[in-house]
């Protein structure tokens, strides 16, 4: 076992036991995480479509199933040219969301995101995946900044940031919408 998979077995509240469970392959205490695949796009389409998974977004608008297959497209191709990514997330068997660091489109950082199906809110599934991508980030990739990004009508998402270690910053501009600067340094 490596040390940070020692370090990993440190169960405290502010991170999860998080091991690395094969190539490309993780492990918190409830989920598995591995990197998207094209098998993913009907589970992805179906969250995204959700109107209340899109409705804190400055365009409200559920996605299409083209904006979803680009969505993926975007994670797989994260994935193949860096090595890293959001990750596919898995309850036992089942898909339950996406998450994980990946660069930022806007800022020169790793920006944490998470997304979780609305079927399976309120089971602490998106804390669960910030903490581990943060754990992921700080040991396995050196980040020495990562964001987040959340608006002020979804305080629920502003809270996992929160929870994560994350800091609120500022308020920026993006997409036509304040949205709130979270970082961790």
């Amino acid at each position: 076992m490596t040390d940070v998979e020692n370090e990993n077995l440190d169960q405290s509240p502010s991170r999860p036991v998080f091991l690395s469970i094969g190539p490309d392959l993780w492990q918190t205490p409830r989920l598995t995480l591995r990197p998207p695949q094209i098998s993913d796009l009907p589970f992805l389409s179906d969250m995204f479509a959700r109107p209340e998974l899109t409705r804190h977004r400055p365009d409200p608008t559920p996605d299409d199933a083209a904006a979803s297959a680009a969505r993926l497209d975007r994670d797989m191709a994260h994935w193949a040219e860096h090595g890293f990514g959001r990750w596919a997330v898995l309850d036992g068997e089942k898909i339950v969301g996406f998450g994980g660091v990946a660069h930022s489109l806007h800022y020169d950082v790793l920006n944490l995101s998470y997304h979780v199906h609305p079927d399976c809110w309120g089971r602490g599934f998106a804390s669960e995946i910030a903490r581990a991508a943060v754990f992921y980030a700080r040991h396995n990739l050196q980040a020495p900044l990562i964001i987040g990004l959340a608006r002020a009508v979804n305080p629920a998402s502003q809270r996992v940031l929160i929870r994560a270690g994350l800091v609120y910053q500022r308020d920026v501009l993006l997409y036509g919408e304040m949205t709130g600067l979270f970082e961790l340094r």
